[in-house]
């Protein structure tokens, strides 16, 4: 099958023809709109705004419960030292143990502390999405 030629381009070689290409489905019916989660939020109706008072809530209780156990565990440290005279003065590997749990011990409860925080905001987040995705 040959292409119709058009004009000449500038290095005077023959350019095809454009040829414009149509579906013939577009006289087709159209889906009906389903109201959707997405658009439930999108148009910020009161289901809408119930979604993402849900999405919200969690998110605030798992924030709470990360700062709680993180406090509760690097506040223990000072009440550990009050309660324990010993512990003021005693040495591991020539360091006081103050020192030691401050510079050293601290850090991983608060990398533990905002991994779990991540990871869990991420799987509240997925499983938003898939309810909210699933409303169709």
């Amino acid at each position: 099958m040959s292409t119709p030629e058009g004009p000449e381009d500038t290095a005077g070689q023959r350019v095809p023809r454009r040829v414009r290409v149509t579906s013939p489905r577009t006289s087709a019916a159209r889906r009906p709109i389903i109201p959707t989660g997405t658009r439930e939020i999108d148009e910020q109706t009161r289901l809408g705004e119930i979604y993402m008072h849900s999405l919200i809530q969690s998110q605030l209780r798992l924030a709470l419960a990360v700062i709680g156990g993180a406090a509760v565990v690097l506040g223990g440290i000072p009440l550990l030292f009050a309660l324990v005279p010993a512990t003021r003065t005693l040495d591991i590997f020539g360091l006081p143990l103050p020192w030691v749990i401050l510079g050293i011990v601290v850090y991983p409860v608060v990398y533990v502390s905002a991994r779990l925080y991540v990871r869990n905001a991420e799987r509240i987040e997925a499983d938003f999405t898939e309810f909210v995705g699933r409303q169709e």
